[in-house]
């Protein structure tokens, strides 16, 4: 680590509370996480290391809509079980708080003001995907289809779990609504974007000038998408469970879950150190490094320095590492499809056997 940090800011990517943690998560992004912050700790650095539960989004919607509860219930549920897998397992967080705390809501909503009183948003009426048995939009996992990029028929409207390609509803082949089954029809919504090829000069420069050093899957993914040209991102949706945008005429719209989720980051540190948050956030003597899931690489390499740089106060990443997924019988390990080993039934039935598995998930690191 250079002298020249006083300080190093640690983040985890937030796990979503619409399901316990699995050993996928702990070999991705918290056992390494962990051994890195104990190391610094041990060196005698002033370190910080921030957690916490990402309580918004259709993953959230979805297994409440599953289980027959509100969203509500479904975070409380999970938040309480991951933080206390992450206790009894000893990931030494600082802080592991929840973006559905106030003190989250009133950071979000304060970071969005900012950014649309500078004029950093575009605002644009746009076609998109709604189920008319439903009566609803379909952001993000509310829509499936064939991936356009490796063929897997059950690709989410965001993401293909599959190929870990991050997509948008309307690339999706043959869309069908989740709520419903039926194929949906496009209709007008107007919503708020990010222009991300306005930042993709700097960018460009900073991510493949300035960090060569960063783990080839996380360069290589900064490349491609930055040699396809970037595009402007939404940042809000059409959904009733979430932070609302605060903007006169934006009722039952929402911040988009991955514009709304890293300010988690700010939001939790603001929680534990309230009267120095902004040394650890805006101090360029400063290391921030978040570690995360290879699904996550856009969002924090891309997106949310874009969203920093907005602000402008901020400072940028200087290290983003992230793991491949870890596999379970030769398929991906999978929150949404029931298909993982979870970390609190591990610990129930093998007390006392943590540091097993922490030595057996860091020599299997994917």
């Amino acid at each position: 680590m250079s002298d020249n940090y006083k300080r190093v800011l640690v983040t985890s990517a937030l796990p979503y509370a619409n399901g316990p943690v699995h050993i996928g998560h702990m070999a991705g992004v918290y056992i390494p996480a962990d051994i890195y912050v104990r190391y610094l700790r041990l060196k005698g650095k002033d370190v910080l290391f921030i957690g916490g539960s990402d309580e918004h989004g259709v993953p959230i919607t979805i297994r409440a809509r599953k289980e027959g509860v509100t969203p509500q219930d479904i975070v409380d549920k999970y938040h309480s079980i991951i933080k206390k897998s992450f206790e009894d397992f000893g990931i030494g967080f600082d802080v592991y708080s929840r973006t559905s705390s106030e003190t989250h809501r009133k950071t979000a909503s304060e970071f969005f003001r900012k950014l649309y009183e500078k004029g950093e948003f575009e605002e644009k009426t746009s076609e998109q995907y709604y189920d008319e048995e439903a009566k609803m939009f379909l952001a993000d996992r509310y829509i499936m289809g064939e991936c356009p990029h490796c063929g897997n028929p059950n690709a989410y409207g965001d993401q293909c779990e599959s190929c870990g390609t991050s997509l948008s509803p309307t690339e999706l082949k043959n869309p069908r609504s989740t709520i419903s089954g039926n194929t949906p029809v496009m209709k007008e919504t107007t919503h708020w974007y990010l222009p991300l090829n306005k930042h993709e000069g700097w960018l460009r420069k900073w991510i493949l000038e300035n960090h060569k050093e960063w783990k080839s899957n996380v360069y290589g993914q900064c490349k491609s998408w930055l040699d396809m040209g970037l595009q402007p991102r939404a940042v809000s949706r059409d959904l009733d469970w979430g932070v609302p945008v605060p903007v006169e005429g934006a009722e039952g719209k929402v911040l988009y879950v991955w514009f709304d989720a890293p300010i988690g980051y700010i939001s939790n540190t603001i929680e534990i150190r309230p009267n120095d948050w902004e040394t650890w956030w805006k101090d360029e003597s400063t290391k921030l490094v978040h570690f995360i899931g290879k699904d996550n690489i856009v969002f924090h390499c891309i997106v949310f320095p874009a969203m920093l740089k907005a602000d402008g106060s901020y400072i940028l990443p200087e290290n983003v590492p992230a793991n491949e997924f870890l596999n379970l019988e030769d398929d991906k390990i999978s929150t949404s499809r029931n298909w993982a080993v979870w970390l609190h039934e591990y610990l129930e039935e093998f007390p006392g056997k943590q540091d097993v598995l922490r030595y057996v998930l860091t020599a299997n690191a994917p």
